[in-house]
């Protein structure tokens, strides 16, 4: 059973960010954290499922006819599945709409079934990403000579001496955003240019899978991933606060350079 959103918090993770700088993480690899500290991480992001008046999610035969339903991140391809139900199998349409639930929820449910495999009714999940971030995911590759290879694209900046990761100063520690979305991670950069052009003059954008981050904050045996901090696309922010206004006072929920950026050493 899927469980609804109800209310979020729009303070997401880089909200309140000051300081931009490339940090000295130069390779991405991970400590194996606990349930709570993925959950943590994944809690604030929306996704978008298709779901019953009950909130038994709609569901489709994958292989070996395991039941898989679909997990959309963007709430508009979520909407546009089912205006193409209403098409094709308008009965069905009728019983159906979108759910909007956080992704540390459907990570709960897939640690669930994962751990019950011998179920043949168990659930799994299918992450549906948005066409434009594969889009730009495939650019990308091609130019890094590194080919897509499927996924829900995570975009992160990489510049400035030795090839650091970009950081953000939040809460006096930094923090590396991981932007579901393209153009808000270029935003960003072009921030930091503008305050350091001669060291953020050279700059990388790399795509990593939200799939294979998860699983690495699972197993891996470092601490740089500890750092992460995962950014939602610009509409699921305006959907956050279209639930849960910022309270008087609350800052926006994306990140802000300032002129007293500097880069670590």
């Amino acid at each position: 059973m899927i469980k609804p959103l109800i209310r979020w918090s729009t303070t997401l993770g880089v909200a309140g960010a000051a300081f931009l700088s490339w940090g000295a993480i130069e390779n991405l690899i991970a400590i194996a954290l606990p349930e709570a500290e993925v959950l943590e991480k994944l809690d604030p992001v929306p996704v978008f499922t298709i779901a019953d008046e009950q909130g038994a999610p709609l569901v489709a035969s994958g292989e070996d006819e395991a039941k898989v339903a679909g997990v959309f991140i963007s709430q508009t391809d979520a909407n546009e599945f089912v205006n193409q139900l209403k098409t094709e199998n308008p009965e069905l349409a009728e019983k159906v709409r979108v759910v909007p639930v956080s992704l540390g929820e459907v990570y709960k449910l897939a640690e669930t079934a994962q751990g019950d495999k011998d179920n043949a009714n168990a659930l799994n999940f299918a992450y549906v990403p948005e066409e434009e971030a594969v889009a730009s995911a495939k650019i990308i590759g091609e130019a890094n000579e590194k080919p897509y290879q499927g996924g829900v694209p995570l975009f992160v900046a990489k510049g400035g001496e030795g090839k650091g990761y970009l950081t953000i100063e939040q809460n006096s520690q930094q923090v590396i955003p991981f932007f579901f979305d393209k153009k808000q991670l270029e935003e960003m950069v072009n921030k930091y240019k503008e305050q350091e052009p001669e060291i953020a003059a050279d700059v990388d954008i790399e795509v990593h899978p939200l799939e294979g981050v998860i699983e690495t904050l699972e197993t891996g045996s470092d601490e740089t991933l500890e750092k992460i901090v995962l950014v939602p696309s610009t509409e699921s922010i305006q959907f956050l606060q279209s639930v849960s206004p910022p309270a008087p006072g609350e800052g926006e929920a994306t990140p802000e350079a300032t002129p007293e950026a500097t880069p670590e050493q």
